[in-house]
């Protein structure tokens, strides 16, 4: 595998346009010497809820998610991000929050557009739709929280429903990482709980969720796996603000129980450790009536740590080399390359939906490199001169030179590779993510945040090899390296949706969980040509994946001293 260079002061204009608009502000200051980078950027967080929102579900209430699109240029809106869903909720308090640049002299054009999910499919269309807010970033950053009443596609009111959006610049990098666990939790239902936490920050108009953890079936005695919540969110910065923290018995209809609470600040919490947790009594005020009453459990912080969270762009610029690799699929379900209905198929202008794909998404891919050479390989053909298949094979046929120079180069292979391969088949995809984690691996272990490994698949969405794909990405989750998948064609994506685990860690076969979610998956169709929009949604999720992972394995830039404070 190759490094990637650093990004440096002569990037492109359009660098700063097209990566992850997240990220923006990170990358404007790192050309600030540079004359066209005039703006006033800034970070705000930015947090959601939802009341009295319509019931679409008969037997039930609606399960809400919330997204957010990005006004590009004109009629040209592309998703920046989604919430998690809420199951059976018509007052949702969502805990992901947007993390977005603000430009004080740009009108930031925003679209919050809140579903009732009905499957488990990526595309939003097929799901009830609840309501919109368009609005901009500068009236949410005036207004601090902002109240506002939803509005259907006809602009005719969503019932009674509305979303309120809270704003928060972000100024504080700190972040404290938690590891807790609880025992005698109070039986709700005959004799278990199904407990989880969440975790409120005092706000001027009252207590505003922070974080809310994972949900531990059947257990009163529960341990929940380690999280981390950013200062601001949590106490915004000051550690002697009182945090409210409620422990719930978990419903599927949506109504669950208070097991009760306990308020305390950071700096209580922060003298929890290993050998002797902090200790809370978690109080249901219901019972207090009782006076044989004590408790309905403990909280216990076993572990509570402040920590500077480095940046993507502090990594990048720190010396950490990014590095890329592509994936082909040459399967037989893309159709014979001479048929037009093939998605191999080499247009009258040159093009079909891959070479478009990698067009959009190899633009700004190579900005990372100014080598501008990329390992290319293919899977699922049969290859000469054997003609046996393979799952890994080069797509300039050089197993000793493997790189392609820049997209130029990666188009060139391509097309002469196509007429002299056979698709084949099946479609697997653990041999090259394994392929691609084996250099991670070896990064890893040289304990430095010097390299990261980046696979981008294009496939056609069928595959073969699902259980050993799981086993794969979940050693992978462990290792520096993100794993982006294409989808092109119209192929049933549901496998590739369901590897893309957002709301939920995947499993490997044996039930192990991945360490974090590292797949991004983008079908092509939806974008409708749009290389802009497609490239943004690609990249999305690739910073924070960066840098949570170092930051998770308290991992320094190379050069830390040459990053910024």
């Amino acid at each position: 595998m190759h490094p990637v260079s650093r990004m440096t002061a002569e990037m492109d204009d359009h660098v700063l346009q097209i990566v992850s608009s997240t990220h923006r502000a990170e990358m404007a200051s790192a050309v600030a010497s540079a004359p066209r980078a005039t703006h006033l950027t800034t970070k705000v967080e930015l947090t959601i809820s939802c009341e009295n929102l319509m019931d679409m579900d008969v037997l039930s209430k609606s399960d809400p998610l919330c997204a957010l699109y990005i006004n590009a240029s004109g009629s040209h809106w592309y998703e920046f991000g989604r919430t998690e869903m809420i199951l059976n909720c018509l007052n949702p308090k969502f805990a992901r929050k947007f993390v977005i640049d603000y430009n004080f002299e740009m009108v930031q054009r925003l679209k919050f557009c809140v579903y009732d999910i009905d499957n488990s499919t990526y595309d939003l269309s097929d799901d009830d739709f609840l309501g919109e807010l368009e609005c901009t970033l500068g009236q949410i950053v005036s207004n601090r929280q902002m109240t506002r009443p939803l509005l259907l596609k006809d602009r005719r009111p969503a019932g009674i429903g509305t979303i309120t959006i809270c704003a928060e610049e972000i100024t504080d990098t700190r972040v404290a990482n938690f590891e807790v666990s609880a025992r005698r939790l109070d039986k709700k239902f005959l004799w278990w709980s199904d407990p989880f936490l969440e975790f409120y920050k005092q706000t001027e108009t009252g207590w505003q969720l922070a974080h809310r953890t994972e949900v531990v079936y059947n257990n009163m005695n529960p341990v929940w796996r380690p999280f981390r919540i950013s200062l601001r969110a949590l106490c915004g910065g000051d550690v002697e603000k009182p945090i409210k923290v409620d422990c719930y018995d978990h419903h599927v209809s949506g109504s669950h129980d208070l097991i009760g609470s306990f308020r305390a600040s950071l700096a209580e919490m922060l003298a929890g450790t290993h050998l002797s947790p902090a200790e809370f009594e978690c109080i249901n005020s219901k019972k207090l009536k009782n006076k044989k009453y004590k408790n309905s459990g403990v909280i216990c912080i076993k572990r509570c740590q402040v920590e500077n969270e480095y940046s993507f762009l502090d990594y990048i610029m720190g010396g950490c080399q990014i590095n890329f690799t592509i994936a082909i699929d040459f399967t037989g379900s893309n159709g014979d390359p001479m048929s037009p209905l093939s998605l191999h198929y080499i247009n009258p202008e040159g093009y079909n939906e891959y070479l478009t794909a990698i067009w959009a998404v190899g633009n700004v891919i190579q900005d990372y490199d100014s080598t501008k050479m990329f390992p290319v390989f293919g899977f699922g053909a049969q290859i000469p001169p054997s003609w046996q298949v393979s799952h890994e094979f080069p797509i300039n046929f050089n197993p000793t030179n493997p790189f392609c120079a820049g997209i130029e180069g990666v188009v060139q292979a391509y097309r002469q590779c196509l007429p002299n391969v056979k698709l084949w088949g099946p479609t697997n995809f653990s041999p090259i993510i394994n392929h691609v984690a084996c250099f991670a691996r070896q990064a890893l272990q040289q304990n430095m945040a010097s390299h990261y490994f980046v696979l981008l698949i294009l496939t056609d969405g069928v595959i073969t090899d699902m259980d050993r794909t799981r086993a794969a990405i979940v050693e992978a989750s462990r290792l520096p390296m993100s794993i982006i998948i294409v989808g092109v064609g119209g192929a049933d994506f549901s496998a590739m949706e369901f590897l893309d685990s957002d709301d939920r860690l995947l499993l490997s076969p044996t039930g192990e969980a991945a360490a974090r979610d590292i797949v991004q998956f983008v079908p092509f169709r939806y974008f409708h040509g749009n290389s802009v929009t497609l490239a943004q949604s690609v990249l999305a999720e690739l910073p924070d994946q960066v840098s949570s992972f170092f930051n998770s394995y308290k991992l320094k830039p190379p050069n830390v001293f040459s990053v910024p404070s």
